[in-house]
């Protein structure tokens, strides 16, 4: 315990107990040490403990403060300092010597009160184990050396941490209560036990009274048996008889309020051992070891979520996109045999379904792996620069242009070009790109020397470009040359359970990436998730993952973190509704699949060729985003 030791004019010096977390040091009564001497303020200066160091600074900017004859505001103390407070002298020291405090002027010295003392002790070995816990030894390590040092303060024989079995509870904290109710019985089992030798108990299980233990597991608070053969309630207990219990100290490991389990102490051999004050302190103990085991435990399941994930991922992941959803699987079919050959593809599907993925997939199963991936987005490009973009130009072409450049063709030669947004590209440049497909030759702008490509073709789009077609914004002779293969992409609410895979891989991606100590998403979180009608799809989700990583601050991330509270789950239909919605739907999806081919449509569904005209109808007049989904977020693209 750390001393100030008082070198009085005359008499022997007397020594203070620097036991609290700031100690004043004064000419005024009210100061912890209390002093006389000249150039001593009332108010001079204090001693704060921030658990690690012992630091002196002063409280009256008039005082003087010399530390080993030199003059400081604020200092750290290490043992052996001599303090000067203007005429005062004083010493510090580390460890405890024999102390006397005065009361008053008028009274004599007294000593320090023995409990005191034992408080101070559990403070300095509470300090001396959160060093430990800096330096980050094993879980049971630190259990271990924190049952030696409880055994220690309380002069126990014997010290155990009991834990709730399986330790679902940590995990869980409301299935631990759903059991309860539900009478199953939770058993304790021994985590750590140590005896006075510093060693584990043989018999850890044996040496405990059952009927105590689960006393605290039940109510929540801590107990102290003073004489455990005598007491009342727990005197015939066959535990405490058949063991010849005497003192018992136990205290509840608690989580989120919910108890986990329980520190416990004994001395079977004497009686009245101990007190309310080493109950709390055993009370502060469990507090530490709760967190220990709570953290232990949270790392244990994030790294079998983790080991899970990846065994899910595993059988669900093609290259680099994940699905398992009968429609992916069909994707993933049809990719596998286009991408050796060197036929045009088309990827069709909503905004942020992943249509530039499944063309980096086509390009790298294709035997053009080795050579360049070159992406073009045909919607990002001012309509007077994307035939330069597309064909290159040469110096002078054109106002600005002070060099010949490549265009995308000539940098994708003997690799895959991958014209994303296809339908955004202005009819006049649709008809010198056809002219580039057929010919596999290109012009630079500004120049009349051609150019042979090498090149396969990938175009994508979230447009329907049959309609595109019908109004004269698209051509009908390169929509065909385009969509050799076609493979449409699912919206990602009708992907079912991919939707929770995809969010775990994405979150498991980005924490990491961006520092986050988020590791994993709440039961209502993936509730909502899979509820939510994602009408921007995978990119909307993607960027719902990286704001609340970096706005949340708990480890795992809620409805709310996900701006996914009450109001924005999608919509409930009446079941006539929902099935019309659903035939709607399916009847475009096979339409696309058929390229358009309505009498192959209806041949296909078994229905009349009208059925099909009528549901393109209703797709040029959709029904209003609040009867069937959820609107959009434009700011998720």
């Amino acid at each position: 315990m750390p001393t100030l030791k008082y070198f009085a004019a005359r008499g022997a010096p007397r020594v203070y107990a620097v036991h609290k977390p700031v100690t004043t040091i004064g000419k005024a009564l009210g100061n912890d040490v209390a002093l006389a001497g000249a150039g001593l303020a009332d108010h001079h200066a204090q001693i704060s403990f921030d658990g690690r160091d012992f630091v002196l600074e002063e409280l009256d900017r008039d005082g003087d403060i010399q530390i080993n004859g030199k003059k400081k505001r604020r200092a750290r103390l290490v043992h052996g300092d001599r303090i000067a407070l203007g005429a005062v002298e004083l010493g510090f020291s580390m460890f405890s010597e024999s102390t006397k405090a005065r009361a008053d002027d008028d009274e004599g010295d007294k000593r320090e009160a023995p409990g005191v003392s034992n408080e101070l002790a559990g403070v300095r070995k509470l300090f001396a184990f959160s060093e430990k816990l800096i330096n980050r030894r094993s879980v049971d390590e630190l259990l271990e050396a924190m049952l030696d040092d409880i055994i220690e303060l309380t002069h126990a024989d014997k010290g155990f941490l009991l834990l709730v079995e399986g330790a679902e509870a940590a995990a869980d904290p409301g299935k631990g209560a759903r059991r309860e109710a539900q009478g199953e019985e939770r058993k304790l089992v021994v985590r750590a036990s140590r005896n006075v030798r510093r060693e584990a108990i043989t018999d850890a299980q044996g040496s405990i009274s059952d009927s105590i233990a689960r006393q605290v597991l039940a109510s929540g608070r801590p107990i102290i048996v003073s004489d455990a053969l005598a007491d009342t309630q727990f005197g015939r207990s066959e535990s405490v008889i058949a063991m010849k219990l005497s003192s018992v100290m136990c205290a509840p490991l608690l989580s989120q309020g919910e108890v986990i389990g329980a520190l416990y102490v004994g001395n079977d051999k004497v009686k009245h051992l101990f007190d309310r004050t080493q109950l709390e302190l055993l009370g502060i103990f469990a507090s530490q070891a709760s967190l220990i085991l709570q953290n232990a435990m949270l790392l244990s399941a994030l790294r079998a979520d983790k080991a899970k994930l990846e065994a899910e991922l595993k059988d669900k992941k093609f290259g680099e996109i994940i699905g398992a959803c009968a429609s992916m699987l069909e994707v993933f079919r049809k990719l596998t045999k286009v991408a050796a050959t060197d036929i045009s593809v088309l990827i069709t599907g909503e905004t942020g379904t992943g249509k530039e993925l499944i063309a980096r997939e086509v390009h790298r199963r294709s035997n053009r792996e080795g050579g360049p991936f070159v992406t073009i987005n045909c919607g990002a490009i001012p309509e007077s620069l994307i035939e330069s973009e597309l064909f290159g130009h040469v110096k002078g072409a054109f106002t600005g242009a002070i060099a010949s450049r490549p265009g995308k063709f000539q940098v994708a030669d003997k690799g895959t070009l991958f014209l994303d947004e296809i339908g955004e590209l202005p009819l006049n440049l649709q008809v010198k790109l056809l002219r580039a497909l057929q010919e596999r030759v290109v012009f630079r702008v500004g120049d009349s020397k051609p150019e042979k490509v090498d090149i396969r073709i990938v175009a994508a789009t979230n447009r329907n470009l049959e309609e595109e077609i019908r109004a004269g914004n698209f051509r009908e002779d390169l929509y065909y040359r385009l969509n050799v293969v076609n493979l449409w992409l699912p919206p990602l609410r009708e992907r079912g359970d991919d939707v929770l895979i995809i969010a775990k891989a994405l979150l498991s991606k980005y924490a990491d990436e961006l520092g986050s100590a988020v590791r994993g998403y709440s039961p209502a979180a993936l509730a909502s998730i899979k509820k939510y009608g994602w009408p921007g799809n995978i990119r909307q989700l993607e960027n719902r993952i990286k704001k609340a990583l970096v706005l949340c601050d708990k480890t795992l991330l809620g409805p709310e973190d996900l701006d996914l509270g009450p109001g924005a789950e999608t919509a409930i239909l009446p079941l006539e509704k929902a099935k019309e919605e659903f035939q709607r739907r399916y009847v475009l999806e096979v339409l696309e699949r058929n390229n358009g081919n309505r009498t192959q449509t209806a041949r296909d569904l078994g229905v009349d060729p009208r059925t099909i005209f009528r549901y393109l109808e209703k797709e040029q007049n959709p029904m209003p985003s609040g009867a069937g989904g959820t609107p959009r977020d434009p700011s998720e693209g």
